[in-house]
């Protein structure tokens, strides 16, 4: 029998060898957590690593902590130039402009949760409008899914069909770094060089804490580059779309060219071998002063002898869409052929009027079949556009320049006009875009015209432009209006000393403008209408610019912003040039506009002979 303290002793013999086991699990425990630390560091470099071999060049992260390890991976490699944008929505924009200025992948980061939920509207803009974006979203490891933890939601196909490819990559463990190489190179490649061409790429990556580690040696790579890489040759055309094309020489066609028409040298040169006119969207690149070049289509097609006389037998399209609806209505005429030129399988063909989908590379096809026409065709028809064009830029000049007051046509022909060469010039949905497409006449070497035109919103678009001014050293500006600058007013932040050049000129018409053009404004009540659509605000929107730090001036008339223009652009540091305009004036300055341009192609086109 034991003595009580023989059992006393028995018991604290037990205690200690449980304290001593549980000193002992606790080591363990933090060894383990040390190397799974370590292991996640390795898996966040050798990712880097890679990119940067694939030719990454920016990365734009958004604080957070779970996306530590990956944040500090970027920071830590130095081959890729971090922009930290403390908003995600507006990092997502700002890679967005990132990659459509430089043509390149770039990556956003952001840390798990609803952060990652923000970049969705740009993700939806890089599909739709073909921006090559490497998405990452830190996320949290499966043992803290769907049991509360904060911060925490379904992450898994968060983007759904907007992305060009995805992966969950789960906690890293020491076993899969082989195949760290291969995720990351094959992430890039998708977004850049996918069969549908380039567009986002969503990584989901999780991590367990701890978060901050020194990473081990990188998995060997490949001595000549990237683990994966991709040649993509130029989708040659076949000789029968050649030959088919080529033969239609001298028939009464249209060269219809957007954004992504190929080179404007190749267009030009085909136009004048068929004969045809080339109706010259800004953001093509071929608005450019020319016998064949025809930028005032949208006022001209209003006039009704231009409907009647200038209507085609053919059209060939070429890049995305005008936002002209009077373009899209006069293109969608019975008895007409489509041609389109889809060299990704993106189907732009939204009025299913396409008779044939060509799916070879724009400049290759053109220049091909322009080749293959035996010599330039004398043209009557080409000659009674270009006779429309001149009469209508001469009727464009007459009305606008007698304005004594602002008007917006007029200060998007103005900047256009004004802006030096090697610009890039960022327009905003809704009346800018319009007013560039349908006011503006063709110049020697002419900004580079980048728009949100996939989702077509006016979200994210300040954050475009910055993004777009942080890709290159030439001058960015943005031409957006007064609810667009105000819904992303925010991208500001800290903008002032990121070392930027980007000038903002908001049109203050103190509303949405584009409402007044449409149904609503005929048939609803005049409160109804400004609550519901013209949505009038109060913003003084000097002040909130002058809030953030940025350079603000006013530009009361055309003889002013010209002076800020040219004190502005190209500066560095970010300003904003605020011009007030009348809302409901610009309806009437629309209407007087489109009855000199009907009149004047009316006159020019009486007694034409086509040929």
């Amino acid at each position: 029998m034991k003595t009580p303290q023989t059992a006393f002793e028995g018991r604290a013999g037990l205690r200690r060898n449980a304290a001593e086991q549980q000193s002992a699990d606790s080591a363990s425990a933090s060894r383990a957590a040390v190397d799974a630390g370590r292991v996640q560091a390795t898996f966040a470099a050798t990712l880097v690593d890679e990119w940067a071999r694939f030719g990454v060049t920016d990365a734009v992260v958004s604080p957070g902590s779970r996306s530590t390890p990956l944040a500090l991976a970027l920071a830590a490699d130095g081959r890729l130039r971090l922009h930290i944008r403390l908003d995600e929505r507006s990092a997502g924009f700002f890679a967005l402009g990132l990659a459509r200025r430089t043509g390149r992948v770039t990556l956003v980061v952001t840390t798990s949760g609803t952060a990652a939920a923000e970049l969705h509207p740009a993700v939806a803009e890089a599909d739709l409008g073909g921006v090559a974006l490497l998405v990452c979203t830190a996320d949290r490891p499966p043992e803290l899914q769907q049991v509360a933890a904060p911060q925490t939601m379904r992450q898994s196909g968060l983007y759904g069909s907007a992305v060009r490819w995805a992966a969950e990559t789960g906690v890293p463990e020491p076993d899969q770094g082989v195949f760290w190489r291969s995720l990351a190179a094959r992430a890039v490649a998708e977004a850049a060089y996918g069969p549908v061409g380039p567009g986002p790429v969503h990584l989901n990556l999780a991590f367990r804490d701890p978060l901050v580690a020194e990473p081990g040696p990188l998995p060997p790579a490949r001595a000549d580059g990237p683990w994966h890489r991709v040649v993509r040759g130029v989708r040659a055309p076949s000789p029968e779309a050649v030959r088919d094309l080529a033969a239609r020489a001298g028939q009464r066609g249209v060269i219809v060219a957007g954004s992504g028409a190929g080179d404007p040298e190749a267009i030009r040169a085909l136009a004048e071998a068929l004969g045809w006119p080339v109706l010259a969207d800004p953001r093509s690149g071929a608005r450019t002063p020319h016998s064949t070049t025809v930028a005032a289509a949208d006022a001209i097609l209003r006039a009704p002898a231009a409907r009647d006389r200038l209507r085609p037998s053919v059209v060939f399209h070429l890049g995305e869409r005008w936002a002209s609806r009077v373009m899209a209505e006069w293109l969608a005429q019975p008895a007409v052929e489509h041609l389109t030129v889809d060299p990704d399988w993106r189907w732009r063909d939204p009025q299913r009027r396409a008779d044939t989908v060509l799916c070879a590379d724009p400049t290759a096809l053109c220049r091909a079949a322009a080749e293959a026409v035996p010599h330039p065709v004398p043209s009557g028809w080409r000659d009674a556009w270009a006779d429309a064009e001149a009469a209508a830029q001469q009727a464009l000049d007459a009305v606008l320049n007698s304005y004594s007051d602002w008007t917006e046509p007029r200060v998007a022909r103005q900047l256009w006009s004004a802006l030096p060469p090697h610009t890039a010039l960022v327009v905003g949905s809704s009346m800018p875009i319009r007013h560039l497409e349908w006011f503006t006449a063709p110049r020697h070497r002419p900004p580079t015209v980048l728009s949100n035109r996939g989702v077509n919103g006016i979200d994210g678009v300040v954050s475009t432009a910055l993004g777009a001014a942080a890709a290159t050293a030439d001058p960015v500006v943005a031409l957006i209006g007064d609810l667009t600058f105000l819904h992303d007013a925010g991208a500001l932040l800290g903008a002032a000393d990121a070392g930027l050049s980007c000038t903002f000129v908001v049109v203050d018409n103190n509303g949405g403008g584009i409402f007044s053009f449409l149904p609503p404004a005929r048939r609803l009540p005049p409160a109804t209408f400004e609550a519901l659509f013209g949505t009038p605000q109060s913003a003084d929107i000097p002040a909130i610019a002058a809030a953030y730090g940025v350079t603000v001036r006013s530009a009361g008339d055309h003889r002013q912003l010209d002076a800020v223009l040219a004190e502005l652009v190209g500066k560095q540091g970010v300003s904003v040039i605020h011009v007030r305009t009348d809302r409901e004036a610009n309806v009437t300055v629309h209407e007087r506009v489109h009855a000199a341009v009907a009149e004047a192609v009316d006159a020019v086109l009486e007694g034409e002979r086509l040929g």
